[in-house]
């Protein structure tokens, strides 16, 4: 999947957040940890994990939501250190369970924000990668709903989110 549109975007959107509050800048952090939790919430919504429960996940729709959420995130965080260079969306196979995969996915996420390497970076976008695979959504899925989130971002903006 090409990522130049998916930066592109992201990219406007973070300049209008920034030109609309008062922190401009020093928020890689804070991007690093709504990852995090945006990830946390994605795998809350998939209920992969509850074992005690016999409640089914969300739907699709919900859960590609969450989904994308995080992806907002990635690209900002890739933006603002110079990985939007980046034009597709990095291959590779991760093993494993879905519980298996967010787990593994916090963990590249943790040595990326360490780490701020090129490499360190694909590998989020890999894992990424990994768990639509296994969600069964397909790239037109994702970009289609990024861009539903992205205008819905602009909207939360300009009516004080």
């Amino acid at each position: 999947m090409q990522l130049t549109k998916l930066f592109s975007m992201q990219s406007k959107l973070d300049s209008f957040i920034q030109n609309n509050r008062d922190k401009q800048t020093g928020v890689f952090e804070e991007k690093g940890l709504a990852l995090l939790i945006e990830l946390a919430e994605l795998a809350n919504e998939t209920r992969c994990f509850k074992f005690w429960s016999l409640k089914g996940p969300s739907d699709d729709a919900v859960i590609l939501e969450e989904y994308v959420d995080s992806i907002h995130f990635l690209l900002s965080l890739g933006i603002e250190k110079g990985f939007d260079t980046l034009v597709k969306w990095p291959e590779g196979k991760v093993e494993g369970d879905l519980t298996q995969l967010f787990l593994k996915t916090t963990g590249v996420i943790h040595s990326f924000l360490l780490e701020l390497t090129m490499d360190a970076y694909k590998q989020i976008w890999i894992h990424y990668g990994a768990i639509a695979e296994k969600l069964g959504f397909s790239n037109e899925d994702i970009i289609n709903a990024y861009i539903k989130k992205n205008e819905e971002n602009y909207d939360r903006q300009k009516t004080g989110y």
